[in-house]
C-alpha cells in the first residue's frame, strides 16, 4: 500500500441472520464483521447517521458506478478478444514493491470457468459488494456465457460460511419438478434470489446489470463454450449460437440474447425470491402451451451438514447431494490414520458426471461461498425458449443429482471465527466427492503454507486429482490475512482479486 496514500475504512459486514436455536433475531452487533470496502456510507466522527442529502448523493454516485460494469465488461471482452481463459489473474506490485505470489489477494478474490465472470465478481467486490454479492453475479453471468454448463434452467446448489457469525448455510434448490415431459422447471432466479436477499450487500438490481448487458449487447464465445458447440451441434439452438448458415460459433464470435436479457430486466425488479421467477415461469409456460405451475420452486437455505475432526470441522450440503457420502469418506479416511493416501484410488463403475459449472468467492476475514450448478448434460434438454432465450434442463426427481454436488468447507477451529477456512468444489469428475476426499487429505497431509500450497500448484504438483477423475476442482482459502484462489488444472480457471 502506498504510504502517502490516506487510511482505509472498512465497512463491517451487516447480515440478517436468524438464530439458528431459537428463531429470534441476532442483534446486530453479534453479526458485525469487518468484511468488505465501503466508499458509498459516509459517517461522521461522531457516529451519527449522515444527513439525507449526502445519503441520496452517495446513492445516486453508487448507482453511476454500478452502471459502468456492464459497459465496463463490454470493453474488457473485446481487449481479450475472447480468449478461452483470458488472465489467470495477477497481482501487479504496487509503488512500494509490496506483492504476492499470484492467486493471493488482500482483500477478497473470485474464480469462475469464464474470465468474463471473474472480472464482473472483482467489479462487484470492488464496488464494495461481499463474497455473496461476486458469487450470485457471476453466477448469473455465466448462465448468459455458458448456456452448455448452467443457466436460468439449471439446478443450483451452495455453500455459504459466514465468518462473522461463524455459521455455515447450505443452498438447496429444493426437489426437481417437471414443467413438461423432459423439461425441468427452472429454479435458478429463486434460489440466488434467496441466497442473495439473505447475505447479500449490494441492491439485487446492482448483481443483474452485468449479466443483462452481456445479453443484450453480446459476449464473445469462449474456447469451453465453443468445444461443446462443436461436440454437439447447432439442433435446437439456433440462431442463438449460428451463424446465418446454421454452423456453430467459433471462438471469438459474439453471441446475443435479447430474450434473456428481457427476463434479467424483469427479474432485477423482483422484490421477493418467488416473484423473481415468476415472470420466466410465465413466458415458458406459453412456450410450451402448458399451465402455469400453481407452486413453483421452493429453495431453502439449512444448516450444513457437519463432521468434527481434530484439525477442525468439515462442512458440506445435505442429500440428496453427494454430501453425506463425502463425509463418511473423509471420516473412514481419517480413522484409517493413513497419513498420505493414495494418489488415484480405484474407481468405481459410475455414470459419467452431468455438465456441470462451478464457482467459489473467498475474502480474507474467512467468508466463502462455493456455487455449483447443472443442467443436467451438455445444453440440458437442448430447448431454447423463443421468448425467454432460456435453455430449460433435462434434470427431474430420478436424475442422478447426487453426482455432482458436494462443495465442502473446511474450518481450522470450531470456536474461532477468525480462524484458517478452506474450500474446495469439484466438477466433471465420475466421482466428485472421492476428488474432493483425495484433495482434502492432501491437504492435511502436508504442513505447507497456502502461500506454498498456491506455489506448488502453479508449479503442477497438484495436478493428481485431476489425473484421477479428469474433471476441475477450485481451491479458495483464507489465511494469514489474505484470500487465496487456485485450481485443478491450474489453467482451467481464471481468478481475480484485490
Amino acid at each position: 500500500m502506498d504510504p502517502a496514500a490516506g487510511p482505509v475504512l472498512y465497512q463491517k459486514l451487516l447480515l440478517w441472520e436468524p438464530s439458528l436455536e431459537s428463531g429470534e433475531e441476532e442483534e446486530e452487533g453479534e453479526t458485525l464483521e469487518p468484511l468488505v470496502l465501503d466508499p458509498w456510507r459516509p459517517r461522521d466522527s461522531s457516529g451519527n447517521k449522515p444527513s439525507r442529502l449526502p445519503r441520496a448523493w452517495a446513492q445516486l454516485a453508487a448507482a453511476l458506478l454500478l452502471l459502468a460494469i456492464g459497459c465496463s465488461l463490454a470493453v474488457w471482452q473485446i481487449q481479450t478478444k475472447g480468449g478461452s481463459t483470458g488472465s489467470l489473474g495477477s497481482v501487479a506490485p504496487p509503488p512500494s514493491g509490496h506483492s504476492h505470489h499470484p492467486g493471493v489477494y488482500h482483500h477478497s478474490a473470485i474464480i469462475s470457468p469464464a474470465a468474463t465472470c471473474s472480472h464482473l465478481g472483482r467489479e462487484l467486490l470492488v464496488a464494495g459488494g461481499n463474497v455473496v454479492d461476486a458469487g450470485v453475479g457471476a453466477a448469473l453471468c455465466l448462465a448468459v456465457v455458458h448456456p452448455h454448463a448452467t443457466g436460468l434452467g439449471a439446478t443450483f446448489w451452495g455453500l455459504f460460511h459466514n465468518s462473522s457469525s461463524g455459521n455455515t448455510m447450505a443452498l438447496m434448490s429444493g426437489p426437481a419438478q417437471t414443467l413438461a415431459p423432459g423439461l425441468a422447471l427452472p429454479a435458478a432466479l429463486p434460489t440466488l434470489h434467496l441466497l442473495h436477499a439473505r447475505f447479500g450487500r449490494l441492491p439485487w438490481p446492482h448483481l443483474l446489470v452485468g449479466p443483462t448487458t452481456l445479453a443484450q449487447e453480446g459476449f464473445l464465445v469462449d474456447t469451453l463454450l465453443a468445444r461443446a458447440l462443436a461436440a454437439r451441434g447447432t439442433d435446437g439452438l439456433c440462431p442463438l449460437l449460428c451463424h446465418a448458415d446454421g454452423t456453430p460459433l467459433g471462438p471469438g464470435a459474439r453471441a446475443t440474447n435479447p430474450k434473456l436479457a428481457a427476463v434479467l430486466h424483469t427479474a432485477a425488479l423482483a422484490p421477493t425470491s418467488d416473484l423473481a421467477g415468476d415472470a420466466l415461469l410465465s413466458l415458458l409456460a406459453r412456450d410450451l402451451g402448458v399451465e402455469v405451475p400453481s407452486a413453483g420452486p421452493r429453495p431453502i437455505l439449512e444448516p450444513a451438514l457437519q463432521l468434527p475432526m481434530p484439525q477442525g470441522i468439515l462442512f458440506t450440503i445435505p442429500g440428496p447431494s453427494t454430501g453425506p457420502e463425502l463425509l463418511a469418506q473423509l471420516e473412514a479416511a481419517l480413522l484409517s490414520g493413513a497419513p498420505n493416501p493414495d494418489p488415484c484410488p480405484p474407481l468405481p463403475q459410475t455414470a459419467m458426471t452431468p455438465a456441470s459449472s462451478i464457482l467459489a468467492t473467498v475474502d480474507s476475514s474467512g467468508s466463502v461461498l462455493l456455487l455449483t450448478s447443472s443442467l443436467n448434460s451438455s445444453f440440458g434438454s437442448g430447448h431454447l425458449s423463443p421468448n425467454t432465450g432460456v435453455l430449460l434442463s433435462n434434470l427431474v426427481a430420478r436424475s442422478a443429482t447426487s453426482t455432482w454436488a458436494c462443495p465442502l468447507i473446511l474450518r481450522s477451529s470450531p470456536d474461532d471465527t477468525e480462524a484458517d477456512v478452506l474450500g474446495l468444489v469439484a466438477s466433471g469428475t465420475p466421482d466428485v466427492a472421492r476428488a474432493i476426499t483425495q484433495a482434502l487429505l492432501s491437504h492435511l497431509a502436508g504442513p505447507q503454507t497456502q502461500a506454498q500450497h498456491q506455489h506448488q500448484a502453479q508449479q503442477g504438483q497438484m495436478e493428481s486429482a485431476s489425473a484421477c477423475g479428469q474433471g476441475t476442482l477450485l481451491q479458495v482459502a483464507a489465511h494469514a490475512e489474505h484470500a487465496h484462489v487456485s485450481s485443478v488444472p491450474s489453467d482451467c480457471c481464471p481468478f481475480q482479486g484485490f
